[in-house]
Formats: structure tokens, C-alpha cells, sequence
């Protein structure tokens, strides 16, 4: 029951989708990346470390309010686990993961010392500045790509730049989405957010246009990038027609329906995500 609890308290579900990144990241950059297995597990160490611990830290100072929210999902306000274990974990696993990253290289070091900065920094104040904290989201989706990358090489190849992009922009438009739906409960709580500004259907605008941007992105490796695996290959095009059928998909239904599901659509656009990822994955280990 502990073990759930911690499990739940530190969403290693997330941590291992940071893992698969920076896996990919890897790949594309080096193809004999296996011949540095030894850096490649810091790297995995460092975010699995790095995520686990502010996550913990963002629960142990979301307390007060988890309970007032009855957030029943959150292991602290169950109680399956004391405020002090979370914060227990948080003070030993952070500099753990700083410690990983230095293990990689000095690039991975910077990445991972930016990276902790701003992830405690959100959990304590940038959260409650939403339009910051969505930029500070969307950049913890495209990071692990940069970081894979420079973990086994010193240079950064173009395929990962335009996934990092990629995730960056269709994080970005989830984001906004979680906005639109949280909006009655941040006007409450003195939040503001990118809807409040420019309301409802712009913010689902700009969205759609997120969306769009991404799917016109994610062809480029294929028909532009004639140095990597992913130029003419099917064996990427297959998957991400995919991923850009279901992005291309909520883009119409976000302009075209007047109370649309976000709900439903957020989980349909992490769908997509993922189904990115197996895109990028296979298009870097296969060529048809």
C-alpha cells in the first residue's frame, strides 16, 4: 500500500515518459548510443530523480488546499502518507538527481540545474501565474529531447530540435485547455489565466493554431531532413499521420464547436502525444 502511495505521490508514470524521451533524444543523435549505457542510466536517473522529488515537493505545499478540494486522488490528503514523507523524498532524491546529471556530463549538469531551479520555483510561486507556469509545463515536455541528445553527443541534431518544438507547442495547447476548464475555480482563487485575458473561443483559437503549427512540423523530418532516418521514411510517416489526423481533428472541433469537450480532448491530445513519440522512435531505428 506504501509502495501505490509513493508511486502516486511521485507520478512515476510521468517520470518513465521523461525516460522514453530521452531515449529517443539519444537515438537520434548517436545510433551507437548503447556504447554509452553507463551515461545514458544517469541520464535516466537524473529525470526519473528530478521529477519524483517536485513532485513530491509540489503536493507537500498543495496540502491545505488538496484538502479543501478534496483531492482524494493525492495520496497526502488520503493519508497514506505523512507531509514529512514527501518532503523527506524531495530532500533526498533532488540533490540525488543533481548528482546523476553531473555523472552524464557538464551539459546534462546545466540542463538538470535549470530544469530543478524552475521546477521548485513553480511549485512554490509560478504555478499561481498560470500563463508562466503553462510556458514552464511545455518546456518540461520538450527538455528531456535536448537532454537525450547532449547526453550522448555534443551535438544537437536538427530532427531533435523539431521535436522538441513539437512537444513544446501541443503541450502548450493542452495547457491552455486545462485553463479554459479550471477557469470558474481560478477566477475563485485570484488566478489568472490565458482565457481570462482574451476569453474562451480566442484561447480555443489559439489552440487550434498550436495544433496546426505542430502537425506542420512534425512533416518536415520527412520531407525536408534529407540527413536523417526520417527523410522518406514510412516507417515514421505511418505513425505520425496518425498523431496528425487526431491534432488536425481538435483543431476543427475547438473552432467549430461552441462547448466542446476538453475533458475528452485532453486525454484524446495526450493520445496523439504519445503516438508522436512511437512515430519518432520508430522512424529512428527503422527505414522503409
Amino acid at each position: 500500500m506504501k509502495l501505490k502511495a509513493i508511486w502516486e505521490l511521485t507520478r512515476l508514470d510521468h517520470g518513465f515518459m521523461l525516460v522514453l524521451a530521452i531515449l529517443i533524444g539519444a537515438i537520434i543523435s548517436d545510433k551507437s548510443f548503447y556504447n554509452q549505457y553507463v551515461k545514458l542510466i544517469f541520464a535516466f536517473l537524473t529525470a526519473l530523480f528530478l521529477e519524483a522529488s517536485t513532485f513530491s515537493l509540489n503536493d507537500y505545499l498543495d496540502l491545505e488546499i488538496d484538502r479543501k478540494n478534496r483531492r482524494i486522488d493525492r495520496p497526502l490528503v488520503r493519508g497514506d502518507l505523512k507531509p514529512r514523507t514527501a518532503l523527506l523524498i524531495f530532500l533526498l532524491l533532488f540533490p540525488m538527481g543533481i548528482i546523476s546529471s553531473l555523472l552524464v556530463n557538464f551539459n546534462c549538469f546545466i540542463i538538470a540545474i535549470i530544469t530543478g531551479i524552475f521546477a521548485i520555483l513553480y511549485d512554490f510561486k509560478i504555478k499561481k501565474i498560470k500563463y508562466i507556469g503553462n510556458f514552464y509545463i511545455a518546456y518540461t515536455t520538450a527538455i528531456p529531447f535536448i537532454f537525450g541528445s547532449v547526453s550522448v553527443s555534443s551535438h544537437i541534431p536538427y530532427a531533435v530540435l523539431v521535436l522538441a518544438m513539437i512537444a513544446f507547442i501541443a503541450s502548450l495547447g493542452r495547457e491552455m485547455m486545462k485553463d479554459i476548464i479550471d477557469i470558474k475555480g481560478d477566477r475563485i482563487g485570484g488566478v489568472r489565466s490565458i482565457p481570462m485575458y482574451i476569453g474562451e473561443r480566442k484561447t480555443c483559437l489559439a489552440i487550434s493554431i498550436l495544433y496546426i503549427s505542430a502537425v506542420l512540423l512534425s512533416l518536415l523530418p520527412f520531407l525536408l531532413l534529407k540527413n536523417t532516418t526520417y527523410y522518406f521514411n514510412y516507417a515514421y510517416l505511418a505513425p505520425i499521420l496518425v498523431t496528425d489526423s487526431i491534432f488536425v481533428y481538435l483543431s476543427v472541433k475547438h473552432v467549430t464547436e461552441k462547448r466542446p469537450p476538453l475533458e475528452k480532448f485532453r486525454r484524446t491530445s495526450l493520445l496523439g502525444m504519445v503516438l508522436g513519440l512511437v512515430a519518432f522512435l520508430l522512424g529512428s531505428i527503422l527505414k522503409l
